[in-house]
Order: C-alpha cells, then sequence, then structure tokens
C-alpha cells in the first residue's frame, strides 16, 4: 500500500466518522425496505456507511415479532368471524 493510499484510507474513514448516525425513521423505512426487497442503492450504502449493525439487527427482531403477532391476530379474528 502506497502513502497515497494509506492517506486517502485514512481520509475516506474520518468522512464516516462525521456522518450523523442513522435516525429512527430512516432505519424503520430501511426496515420495511429490506423486509420486502425493495431497498435501493442509494439507501443501502448510506445504511452500510451510517448504521449500526445492532440496531439493525434489534429493528429486524421487532419487525419481525410485531408481524407475527399481526398475523396471528388477523386469523384469530377471521377465525371467530367463521365460527
Amino acid at each position: 500500500m502506497t502513502k497515497s493510499d494509506q492517506s486517502s484510507s485514512q481520509e475516506t474513514e474520518q468522512e464516516i466518522e462525521e456522518l450523523p448516525p442513522l435516525t429512527f425513521f430512516e432505519m424503520l423505512g430501511s426496515t420495511f425496505s429490506a423486509a420486502f426487497g425493495v431497498q435501493s442503492q442509494r439507501n443501502r450504502e448510506r445504511d452500510f456507511s451510517r448504521g449500526k449493525p445492532g440496531h439493525f439487527i434489534l429493528m429486524g427482531i421487532g419487525f419481525t415479532a410485531a408481524f407475527v403477532v399481526t398475523i396471528v391476530l388477523v386469523v384469530k379474528l377471521l377465525l371467530s368471524q367463521l365460527t
């Protein structure tokens, strides 16, 4: 690795560290997009440069739990209407 490669690498790392972290609503939008498979390239790059993996894991677990609970409640409601 040359000196110019090292300095440009350090500058890139500094630029990434200066970016503000993702807001709750940006992470929520990314989680919904990921669940439906429609994430844009620009948002994916934003998520990887500014997001933290732990936050996305928690959002994914929360989304999955809410989705399962919603499906169970809808099925119970429909079954109660049939009897």
